[in-house]
Order: structure tokens, then sequence, then C-alpha cells
């Protein structure tokens, strides 16, 4: 992929950042402050690969990766934790 097509998408990337971020201080309930931290990770998650093309460096990757997996654990424990009005249930 050529660089005149990473560099926009890396500015595009970050209003939407700005965006998920307005979204998630704008929220009214704790559901909509949840989906906007999941869209957030997202977010980064794509800021991370484009870093990781656009520099050839590994590591951000298996950030990425990290952050990925991490997102969905925390996401799937609020949600259990909103739906069953506890941690334990």
């Amino acid at each position: 992929m050529p660089d005149f097509i990473v560099v926009p998408a890396l500015f595009w990337v970050t209003f939407l950042l700005i965006a998920g971020g307005v979204a998630l201080v704008r929220a009214r309930n704790v559901l909509q402050r949840v989906v906007a931290l999941d869209l957030l990770a997202i977010i980064v998650i794509a800021l991370l690969a484009l870093l990781c093309y656009l520099r050839g460096q590994p590591f951000y990757f298996d950030a990425a990766v990290a952050l990925a997996l991490l997102s969905f654990v925390s996401t799937v424990a609020a949600a259990r934790y909103l739906d069953q009005g506890g941690p334990f249930g």
C-alpha cells in the first residue's frame, strides 16, 4: 500500500479518535459509555496497525493485538456486570 494512502488514513483515524472521545463524553448512560470505549479501542487498534505498516515496526502490531484481547475481555466483563447487576451475580 503506498504512503499516499496511509498518511490520509492516519489523519482520518485521528479524526475518528477525537469524534469517539466526544461520543464518550456525551454518553448519557453506562451502556453508551461501554460502547464508546469499545469504539475508541477499535480506533486505537486501527491506528496502531497503520503505524505498524508505515514505520515497519512489528511491535505496533503486537500492541494492537494485545489491546484487542484486553478490549474484548473488558467489554464482556462490563456487559456481564451490567446484565447481572453485580460482579458475582
